[in-house]
């Protein structure tokens, strides 16, 4: 199920949710999906209370336990940030739309077991390899890898 709690013109939840079987699909994940795409103060919230983070961030995953009664039919929830996304979206110059599904795509692969802050490059490369399959511009790790990588001035 997706929920759309902020106003972001162009999102439709029906195509998103095709997108997110797709890359559940791709990725190998069973059980549903939850997906919130809220304000990035909510973003702050949720990433205060469960990462302890005072911060805004693009998108969260939340894993269902797996003791929990609905694991088996649940793989966990994902929220992104629609104004994070409308940011990097236009500073990326592709479609808000677009953004969404990298972030969802992302998450994703996070619901699936992948750490890319621990895993040598593993997150990173699958998640490039599932982007062209799935048809989606640069991915969020090959981005902040080239944040990281350039130059200051």
């Amino acid at each position: 199920m997706i929920t759309i709690e902020t106003n972001s013109d162009g999102l439709h939840p029906i195509s998103l949710g095709r997108f997110l079987n797709s890359a559940r699909h791709a990725v190998g994940l069973k059980g549903d999906v939850n997906v919130l795409i809220a304000s990035s103060s909510r973003l702050r919230d949720l990433n205060g209370r469960f990462r302890g983070e005072d911060h805004a961030t693009d998108v969260l995953s939340f894993p269902a336990a797996p003791d929990a009664p609905s694991a088996e039919r649940t793989a966990g929830d994902i929220a992104i940030s629609a104004e994070i996304a409308a940011e990097n979206a236009l500073r990326l110059g592709h479609s808000v739309t677009e953004e969404i599904k990298i972030l969802l795509l992302h998450g994703v692969l996070h619901l699936a077991g992948y750490d890319h802050e621990q895993d040598n490059g593993e997150m990173a490369e699958f998640e490039q390899q599932l982007r062209r399959e799935l048809k989606l511009p640069v991915a969020l790790i090959e981005r902040a890898n080239s944040r990281t990588k350039r130059p200051r001035p």
